[in-house]
């Protein structure tokens, strides 16, 4: 249950990520509440799954997580740049969470 709540969180790092972006350094108003919401919810999954789990694995792959989707989210639907360096690049993020998540002992 821990993993999954740091997946989720992984997940709203990536939405506090692009609504970062998205506020345009906090100069308009809803993705900047979004910006807010997104925040508070993936620190708080990720307090809750320190609860149960080593702090490295947990924080890598909550970061490796928010990385790697930003990275596709900005791809798809924001305009960036893709190149094959980049895809890859977050296939070997993926790689290296999944690997962290198996080595990640509970408490």
């Amino acid at each position: 249950m821990a993993w999954l709540l740091v997946v989720v969180a992984g997940i709203l790092e990536t939405g506090f990520a692009v609504c970062l972006k998205l506020s345009h350094g906090f100069t308009r108003l809803w993705p900047t509440i979004a910006f807010a919401c997104f925040a508070l919810g993936s620190f708080g999954l990720l307090t809750l799954a320190l609860r149960k789990l080593d702090v490295g694995p947990a924080y890598a792959v909550w970061t490796g997580i928010g990385a790697a989707g930003t990275a596709v989210y900005g791809m798809l639907f924001l305009g960036d740049v893709v190149s094959t360096l980049k895809i890859v690049s977050i296939c070997l993020v993926i790689a290296g969470v999944i690997g962290l998540q198996l080595s990640g002992s509970a408490h």
